[in-house]
Formats: structure tokens, sequence, C-alpha cells
């Protein structure tokens, strides 16, 4: 674009980038609503034939879809000298410089990042496209302060049903999957690489294979060695098994699309929207109802998951006076809750005092095995101390003494040798129930929101 104009309706002011053949500008129209967008300005001249493709290819691509979490190709017009894009503007700039000015993001925000980044990829997987060149400078953020997701510049995407394979090298190398480094055959399969590498640096601040140059890079990505995630930050274990089936070298070992959208840290049955309130209002009228009826487990229950729901409501209303009342609504769910939950807890402590008939028999059945004996005592230790509700690892570690322990004499009852399991073992169920913890064990309120 020459000037500070472009074509008649709009006003052209500060350059947002620039790359090879284009340069996207910050503009507003003329006149009525003086509309804020942005402007890809293509220079013909510097077009080669493969950037003709990717430029028709992305203007295809985005003029056929919409959704909320892909950037709005508003309208494409062109002069002699260049084609104009006009596209929806993101105030708040790209995911690269928001990791960047955090250093690092905590995982609940790179979990809010990711679902997002989740719900486009889902969108465009079942429209049978890839993006192909996934980073976090073409993820865009709406706004400054409560950013929503916009995924960005289709130059490389293609359309690609799931046995597609391609082997033109496309993308960014940091981001690119070792197969197409390798120029190996690849499919769809290496926008979840990308994926991978994205969540990777907002969670520990730089990508898996930074280099200092190219050369170092490519050594990195053919290298066999599987992609060692650091221990610090401490990451749930939800997030570092995504993480590690992400960033499979193997494409044929990598998650598939159907289990990444399925997996419980990408959990889409959360992600905020529309119908987030709706599944949080009928979970409330049924947790009320059997509040009512006196079955106080169920309620808390259901009011749990209810709030599961609320926080994505939450996160997804953008007016202020009804946010507030959501809010409200919901410090009373989590009154009530907790009521219930001292209810559930202290029910659970007088079945405990009066002990289970299953476990009493196995201990007048053990009287004369004196290590039988001691391990259904640490059993019991290890159910008390769960219900306590102070430290869940005293009660994980109690546990594994105790079937460590069971699990050695029944390979002595069935007459094998350690290490050793039986085809098909005759698994005592009534020691199983007896050893069971209660259905219904004590949660705390920062659990409510999260599970128990």
């Amino acid at each position: 674009c020459s000037g500070r104009s472009c074509s008649p309706p709009f006003i052209l002011t500060e350059p947002l980038g620039s790359g090879t053949y284009a340069t996207v500008y910050k503009a507003y129209r003329k006149r009525d609503t003086r509309e804020v967008v942005a402007i890809k300005c293509v220079n013909k001249r510097s077009l080669n034939r493969a950037s003709v493709e990717n430029l028709l290819t992305e203007i295809e691509i985005l003029k056929t879809i919409r959704h909320p979490n892909i950037v709005e190709l508003k309208d494409f017009q062109w002069d002699s000298d260049h084609i104009y894009l006009i596209m929806e503007f993101c105030a708040g700039g790209d995911l690269s410089r928001f990791i960047r000015t955090r250093r690092m993001l905590p995982e609940k925000v790179a979990r809010v990042f990711l679902q997002q980044l989740a719900c486009a990829l889902k969108f465009l997987h079942d429209h049978n496209i890839s993006h192909l060149d996934l980073k976090p400078q073409n993820i865009l953020l709406s706004a400054p302060e409560n950013p929503q997701l916009k995924l960005a510049d289709f130059g490389f995407a293609q359309y690609m049903s799931p046995w597609d394979e391609k082997h033109v090298l496309r993308g960014s190398p940091l981001y690119m999957a070792p197969e197409m480094v390798c120029r190996q055959h690849y499919d769809a399969r290496v926008d979840l690489w990308s994926v991978g590498v994205i969540l990777y640096e907002a969670l520990f601040g730089k990508p898996p294979f930074a280099s200092r140059s190219f050369a170092e890079l490519e050594e990195k990505i053919r290298s066999d060695r599987a992609v060692e995630l650091p221990s610090r930050p401490q990451l749930s274990l939800e997030c570092r098994d995504l993480l590690g089936q992400l960033l499979e070298r193997d494409p044929r070992k990598r998650i598939s699309f159907e289990s990444f959208f399925a997996h419980p840290f990408v959990d889409m049955e959360h992600v905020p929207g529309p119908e987030s309130l709706g599944k949080a209002t009928d979970l409330v009228v049924e947790a009320v109802r059997k509040d009512q009826e006196g079955d106080a487990a169920a309620a808390f229950s259901l009011y749990r998951k209810a709030l599961e729901y609320f926080v994505p409501a939450l996160h997804y209303e953008s007016d202020v006076r009804r946010k507030e009342a959501i809010r409200a609504k919901v410090r009373q769910y989590i009154s009530r809750a907790e009521e219930l939950k001292v209810l559930v807890t202290s029910s659970n402590k007088n079945l405990l005092e009066k002990g289970n008939p299953a476990r009493e028999l196995l201990k007048e059945m053990a009287k004369d095995k004196p290590r039988l004996c001691a391990a259904l005592e640490v059993a019991s230790a290890a159910i008390a101390k769960e219900e306590e509700g102070r430290d869940d690892s005293d009660a994980l570690e109690l546990y594994q003494q105790s079937l460590g322990e069971l699990l050695l004499l029944l390979a002595g009852e069935l007459g094998l040798r350690p290490g050793r399991h039986p085809q098909h073992p005759a698994c005592p169920a009534p020691l199983l129930r007896a050893l069971a913890p209660p259905a219904s064990k004590s949660c705390s309120l920062e659990s409510l929101l999260t599970g128990c």
C-alpha cells in the first residue's frame, strides 16, 4: 500500500506486521461506524506462483468459514498493484507477545487458550482443513483483557482429509513436525505436533527445540530422542500426559485428533460457550430436587457438577450485570454444597465407626494369618486418613503398602513366583469390595470446581 490510504472506504494507521509479500495495517472505515479492521496489503509484484496459490487458498478458506476462534475475513478487494484482505481486528496482539511479556503462563491460563485453540481445530478438522503453520505468532488475541483466542494466517492451509498425505515443506521450522522437516510424507497430524510445541512454550517459556541456528534446530528435530519435559514448573499429570502424546516424533504413535479432543486436559465439554449456563442450571434444578428429598450425597455431587459448568459460563458472559448475578447464585450454591459436604463426610465417618461387615469378616478369617491381618489394618488406616481429607498422599502411600502386601500374599496362595501373573487370576471380589473406600469422600472447597 502506498501512503496512508488504501481503497476509498478505509484509512490506514500503523502497521501491525509484515511478511515476505504482505504488510498488515490497522485501519478504520471513513464513514458511519468507523469500524476498526486489519487490512492485509499484498503487493502483486512480489508474488511468485506458490505465493499466489497460498493467497488464493487463504481467501477461499476464510470466505467459507465462520467461527468465534478464527479470525474473520470481512471482505477482499484489489487494484492494479495490490490485493487487500479486510480482516477482523484483534487488539490483544498475538500469543507470542502475550507469553513473552509474562515469561511463561500458569497451567490454568494455558489450558483456557488450549481449549479455544482446540475448538478452532475441531471446526477445521470437521471441514477437512489443516492449518499447517500453527505457531504463537499466528494466534491472535481479541483484547488485552480477558482475551479470546483467534486463529489467523491461513496462507499455508490446505483442504486435507484424514487420509491425505503431502510432502511439500510448509510452515515455520521451530513449530514444524519432524516428518515435515525430514521431508517425509505427512498428514493432518502435523498440526497436533505444532499444538504440542505451542503448549510447551506457553508452560515453560520457550519451545522444546529452541536453537541458535537452523543447523542446530534441524539436528534436534531429526534426533530420535524423546522430547523431555522440565520438572519445573509443576504440572498436573493430565497436562504432562497430553504434552507427551502431542510431542511424539512418530506420527503413527502421536495422539489422534479424536483422542486429542476427548483428552481430559482439553476437556471440550466444559469449554465456555452459550450452552454452559443452561447445562449448569439444569444440574442445579436436579440438585435442589435431590436436596429436598434428603439425598445429601446425590445433591452434593450434582452441585459440584453444576459448578463445573458455571465457571465456563462466567468466562463466556460478557455483560457485567449478568456476570455478577451469576456469581451471586454460584456463591449460594457453593455455600449449600459446603453444608452438604459436612453432612456426607459425617455420615461416612459414622459408617466407618460402625464397621464394614465384609471387612470385619475378613479380619475374622485372617486371625491365624498375621501378615494378612496387618495388611488389612494398614488398609483401614488408609481409609481413615482419606476421610480426614488433610493429605491424600499419606492415604495413597498406605493404600500402596496394603495392596502390595496383599498381592504378595495372593501370589503365594496361587503358587506364583514374584513378578508372575496368572493368566486368569481369580481375584476375590469380597476382598476388593472390603478394601474399597467409601463412594462419597471428603472434598475441599477448591476441589468443587475441579472434581473431588
